[in-house]
């Protein structure tokens, strides 16, 4: 930041002299003489507090520190006042220790003097007060340690580190952010670039996969080694083309059925297979062609892949009519013709029961979970006309169906926490997140362009739920297990307001604010799930822990409304809002959902969701349904206009529901019961977000089949996720998974468009 300052005031200076603002520059120039602040440059404030010391300027010193008080201590929280007063106690004892080092006994007799009123009444100065009469202090226990030098530097760089973080934190005017707003349109201007290559990249690659296919099926290798066949076969070949012509009507489809039999030999006549090394050689006429000529022929051949037509042209040194004449003797021998005609009729044999085997074989792949291009063999034994059989459309179908939605740009770690993440969440603009430990540590942070932790929040009371304000975004809700309430301002970083509840139920379960941002609800639940009573329901107990549900004015901070939870009071799990706030959906410890109407705030509807405790609930996208996860394992959508009607269900895996179980060395386990959201929707409510044992997993609703599709784990973890949240503000959505070891995984998806 000093660097900054001091930037600006060189840019501010050279601007004033553009201009010709004269006086002003030597206004300005005059009050960065006398600036107090030191262009927030640490060591000059540390260096002019220390010159007050020496120079026994009491005055001064007090002076000095009050201004700092009220420039930049006064804007903390009120958590940090103890370490304030703490360097201020430090700086005046070392005020006196420099004082009877010096022997300015009168300088120490002065300043109780002038400090008496202030100090007597504060413990830590108690014993201080005889100081000037102690005959050798610095060899009295009480302050033999106040005259080391190693306390006296201690205090500098406690100092000097606290006004630093001060400085680093503190909110700056635009002008010192100009640096830092270059700095970021570069970054971002490269890591859009980056992105727009990846893309770009991930689009290309299946084209050009599937162009490579279409090559590869069309060049088989039988074709791509027709220039090593011999005189003989290309005679025969010749001949058979000549005869088939007649009976077809493609011409290339003719051509090649009746060349893929002189491929592959019959084993039984220990005849071979033309490989990438080998010559295909004809038995029938490999003797005569060894003994009339021993000359060696070359056969070039084109592709014309267009149109799926193979023109093979021959330079040889045997003309056309030559070429025909040995033709016309072999169709005149009629050993030849024969051996020919049988030859043609088992390999047509053999190649219809290699395309129905390899069809059967390639439908049934096709229908394995799983099966991609490698499932379905490729050999010089396939036919050309088998690459357009129903063994390829099954495969080509299933890739599509398989095609992943979403592209992973990034995945990026925060890892400030020390513990496991109870709640995780982005706020209404995608700008900023909060995260809440088992320790009640709340951290803020943003991650772009880079993570960066803006504010950190503790309390003497453990917190136990957060939420965000909708209006402004900047507000965040965080609930204690003491009964209160605090509203929060995370870029002031101060609590604005604090609110208590019913001290019969003082842990504050779930926060939920109202899209409109006038009000929230608040659910509070019984210091101990003993004060609750055990309802057999089956084979299975429910511990009824009692609780209540508040409506509070988010301006006021006053309770407006305490909605009825019959049967009795309840435990409210979960709470969510609809688009404008006229509904809310609530879970309960006792399985129950509860649908109340805002405008009257009354339970519209009720009914029992889930053998055990509910766990997470949210409206649909078309908030025609509700969907929730419950103890019992299952994730079920609910019809809100019929109460109890069930659309679909589904059973989820047990790490998606917890409890969860984070096991270690030397017999460490963890479990902790699921408090955070379970389950997150995408912009346009088609996939749906939930938790595993090593990272998140999107799944595609597919209510026809009532189950979940798994079409893309998000991975990245090492201990099981608890909780998640989908952000869909800005155009890449962005998901959030957090964990047992503390760990928060940032992922940025970009859908692909159907």
């Amino acid at each position: 930041m000093a660097s900054a300052v001091e930037r600006m005031d060189e840019l501010v200076r050279e601007y004033l002299l553009y201009r010709e603002f004269t006086s002003t520059l030597k206004t300005f120039d005059i009050e960065i003489k006398t600036d107090k602040d030191k262009g927030f440059r640490v060591d000059k404030i540390v260096e002019q507090l220390q010159h007050l010391v020496q120079g026994y300027d009491l005055s001064g010193l007090r002076e000095y520190w009050g201004y700092l008080d009220r420039r930049l201590f006064s804007r903390l929280e009120d958590a940090y006042r103890h370490t304030v007063n703490k360097l201020k106690t430090s700086l005046y004892r070392y005020y006196l220790i420099h004082t009877i080092q010096s022997n300015r006994i009168d300088k120490t007799q002065e300043f109780f003097q002038k400090q008496a009123l202030e100090l007597q009444s504060q413990p830590e100065w108690k014993e201080w007060f005889v100081l000037p009469f102690v005959p050798n202090p610095d060899q009295n226990v009480v302050f033999a340690t106040y005259f080391s030098k190693q306390w006296a530097e201690t205090f500098l760089v406690s100092l000097h580190n606290f006004l630093s973080v001060l400085f680093q934190c503190m909110p700056v005017p635009m002008l010192l952010n100009f640096d830092a707003e270059v700095q970021r349109c570069y970054q971002l201007q490269e890591e859009n670039e980056v992105l727009r290559q990846k893309l770009f990249a991930a689009q290309a690659e299946p084209r050009l996969r599937k162009e490579e296919e279409m090559i590869h099926h069309k060049l088989p290798p039988y074709i791509q080694n027709m220039d090593r066949l011999g005189d003989s076969e290309l005679e025969l070949m010749s001949s058979q083309r000549a005869s088939s012509v007649m009976s077809s009507q493609s011409k290339a489809g003719s051509f090649l059925s009746l060349l893929l039999p002189q491929s592959k030999k019959p084993s039984g006549k220990g005849q071979v297979y033309p490989g990438p090394s080998q010559s295909c050689q004809s038995p029938v006429l490999s003797g005569k062609r060894d003994g009339a000529n021993n000359q060696t022929t070359k056969n070039r051949e084109t592709l014309a892949s267009k149109e799926g037509k193979v023109l093979v042209n021959v330079a040889t040194d045997i003309t056309l009519p030559q070429r025909q004449r040995k033709v016309q003797d072999h169709e005149k021998d009629p050993n030849l013709v024969q051996q020919r005609q049988r030859k043609v009729l088992n390999h047509e044999k053999e190649r219809k029961e290699l395309l129905s085997k390899h069809t059967t074989q390639s439908m049934d792949k096709s229908t394995e979970p799983g099966c991609t291009e490698m499932d379905i063999p490729s050999s010089p034994e396939m036919a050309v006309d088998q690459l357009d059989s129903p063994t390829k459309l099954s495969k080509c179908s299933l890739e599509r169906k398989t095609e992943q939605p979403f592209i992973v740009l990034s995945q990026e770690e925060y890892a400030e926490h020390h513990s496991s993440i109870m709640y995780c969440g982005v706020d209404c603009s995608g700008r900023r997140v909060a995260s809440l430990d088992i320790d009640g540590v709340v951290k803020v942070w943003t991650f772009n362009p880079t993570m960066q932790t803006k504010a950190t929040i503790m309390s003497k009371s453990q917190l136990l739920s957060l939420e965000w304000a909708t209006k402004p975004d900047r507000l965040l809700l965080l609930g204690s297990g003491v009964g209160t309430v605090r509203l929060y301002d995370t870029e002031a970083k101060k609590s604005l307001y604090e609110l208590t509840v019913d001290e019969s139920y003082p842990r504050i379960l779930s926060l939920s604010c109202s899209p409109s941002g006038a009000s929230f609800v608040c659910s509070s639940a019984a210091p101990s799930t003993k004060l609750g009573t055990v309802v057999e329901t089956g084979d299975k107990g429910v511990n009824l822990v009692p609780g209540d549900l508040l409506l509070w004015d988010t301006k006021t901070m006053k309770q407006q409304h305490q909605f009825s939870l019959d049967p009795e009071p309840i435990a409210i799990n979960c709470t969510a809002f609809n688009h404008n706030g006229n509904l809310l959906v609530t879970g309960a410890a006792d399985g129950i959902i509860r649908l109340f109407d805002m405008q009257r705030y009354d339970c519209a509807m009720s009914w029992n969701a889930h053998s055990g405790e509910v766990y997470s609930v949210e409206f649909s996208y078309d908030e025609n349904s509700v969907y929730s996860i419950g103890e019992d394992g299952k994730f079920i959508q609910w019809n809100i206009h019929k109460s109890g009607v069930k659309v679909s269900e589904c059973e989820m895996q047990s790490d998606a529901i917890g409890p969860f179980v984070l096991s270690g060395y030397s017999g460490y386990k963890q479990v902790q019961v699921p408090r955070g959201r379970l389950f997150a929707f995408d912009s346009e409510g088609h996939y749906v977000l939930t938790c595993s044992s090593s990272g998140g997993i999107i799944h595609k609703l597919t209510n026809s089949e009532q189950i979940l599709e798994p079409c893309l784990s998000l991975g990245g973890h090492r201990a099981p996720v608890v909780t998640v949240d989908w952000c869909t503000a800005m155009d890449c959505g962005t998901c959030l998974t957090a964990s047992m070891d503390g760990r928060v995984k940032l992922t940025t998806l970009l859908a692909q468009k159907a």
